[in-house]
């Protein structure tokens, strides 16, 4: 069973844009291969609310998907152990 989702992933900057591209590609790729992307929408570096891992500023992808009812945990899975990632957040719409 399918169902629609929409994702905020906050990445670091203090790598550098290349970086920044890399986790970009790499959670697009993630999500197209289990799922339908419907609309990815960059919001860019955008300064963070309070300090996450000692940094001021993140990068925001906002992503609107449609996949099975096991992906979204695995996508969080995912997110939480790769480095340069500092927030994740998957609801179901």
């Amino acid at each position: 069973m399918t169902a629609k989702y929409e994702s905020t992933l906050i990445f670091s900057v203090k790598d550098g844009d290349e970086a920044v591209t890399a986790l970009k590609d790499k959670f697009n790729e993630l999500i197209a291969k289990n799922g339908t992307v419907e609309n990815v929408d960059e919001w860019g570096k955008r300064k963070l609310a309070y300090l996450i891992n000692d940094e001021a500023e993140g990068y925001y992808v906002f992503t609107t998907f449609t996949a099975d009812a096991n992906f979204p945990a695995e996508l969080e899975r995912v997110a939480g152990i790769t480095d340069g990632v500092l927030r994740v957040m998957t609801i179901r719409k």
